[in-house]
């Protein structure tokens, strides 16, 4: 992408060149055959962790200390490249929030460095069957039995189910609705942990989601992540940097097929001249552009609210929805300025239009981000 960014260090850009090298080199030439054939890359995240990427919104003592405007344009980059990395690196971010900002010293220290290192690859366990947008419902359940937790339920919709090494996991500790939650690290290779088989999807086909199902599995004390009954507070705390990984993701997909739509304008003939000097086409192509460029102003927008300490829950949840709304809207615009060309898998314009439309769905759908910015403006 030839995104003019305004970045706050030297470093900074170096780390967006190495992201666009590595998406140039590795990403971009294998997503096409990857997504038609299901391959997840699990490679791809140990080569981001071993470059540094994935540690960049943690401490600097843990490999990391770069704003998170600087984190979420690198998943930008990579969601342009190939939507299931990108989306890969947020739900993996997401995965590590807990520990990173509630774990014990002794937690970080154990678990951290593989973390954002790319050994251990991550994943969210919040949903559930019956509680989607409505999380507190969640009925997995975790008994304290001794020095350890048995936890039993199902989760749904979990990115990176079967194939992650551990999981993040809210279960009910005790009966009240949201202060009965308590957050949990699983290692994969715990006895009655086992995922179920793989959704078969739209879109967004190398990036496996699955039910995981907890059968009497146990954790450790040790391993429940804050207090008990904090876990509630920790999933939504975690859930607005996770949707601004989401915004990223949307403004990547969008630019992806603005892309494609003016490189095809560019090229393409019909009436004796380009389709790019036909008014219609720039009127079209220009409302893309803007909706992009707005989107990616509102999300880094919310991030320095983040990164300067402030509260930015609001402004997450309009940066997804605008975000992913407009992903949406660009990549059937790009659908149509290919014409038929736009609809056949020769080009990626059609992936782009089937990846776009999960990311209304994800981190709380987009009538759930009206809700939150609703319930903000009401004073609630």
């Amino acid at each position: 992408m030839g995104v003019d960014r305004e970045l706050p260090t030297p470093e900074a850009y170096d780390l967006l060149e190495l992201t666009r090298d590595l998406v140039t080199a590795e990403l971009a030439p294998r997503a096409a055959a990857d997504e038609e054939a299901g391959r997840f890359p699990r490679e791809v995240f140990r080569t981001l962790g071993r470059a540094g990427l994935l540690g960049l919104p943690y401490p600097e003592e843990s490999g990391g200390g770069q704003p998170y405007e600087v984190y979420l344009q690198v998943v930008e980059e990579l969601a342009a490249g190939w939507l299931a990395v990108g989306l890969g690196v947020s739900v993996h971010t997401l995965a590590c929030f807990p520990i990173a900002a509630y774990g014990s010293a002794e937690q970080r220290e154990r678990l951290l460095p593989d973390l954002i290192g790319g050994e251990l690859l991550g994943a969210y366990c919040l949903s559930e069957p019956s509680s989607g947008s409505d999380a507190a419902a969640l009925t997995t359940k975790a008994y304290h039995d001794g020095g350890a937790y048995t936890i039993s339920g199902t989760k749904a919709w979990i990115t990176h189910g079967g194939h992650a090494d551990f999981y993040t996991v809210f279960a009910r500790t005790g009966a009240d609705k949201s202060r009965g939650i308590s957050c949990f690290h699983v290692p994969a290779g715990t006895d009655g942990v086992r995922a179920a088989p793989p959704e078969k999807k739209m879109g967004l086909r190398s990036s496996p989601t699955a039910q995981m199902h907890f059968d009497d599995a146990r954790a450790p004390e040790g391993d429940r992540i804050g207090v008990e009954g904090q876990g509630f507070p920790i999933a939504l705390s975690a859930l607005d940097g996770g949707r601004l990984g989401i915004a990223a993701c949307a403004v990547g997909v969008a630019q992806a097929a603005l892309d494609t739509a003016v490189s095809y304008a560019r090229e393409r003939r019909q009436f004796g001249q380009r389709i790019a000097d036909l008014q219609g086409l720039q009127f079209m192509l220009a409302d893309m552009a803007t909706g992009v460029a707005a989107a990616r102003a509102l999300y880094l927008a919310a991030a320095r609210r983040r990164d300067a300490g402030r509260p930015y829950g609001p402004q997450a949840a309009m940066a997804k929805l605008f975000a992913t709304d407009t992903a949406m809207r660009v990549a059937t615009d790009a659908v149509q300025v290919l014409g038929g060309y736009g609809y056949v898998t020769d080009f990626p314009a059609e992936r782009y239009l089937r990846e776009a439309k999960v990311l209304q769905i994800v981190e709380g759908t987009n009538q759930v981000q009206r809700m939150v910015i609703g319930r903000h403006l009401a004073g609630r």
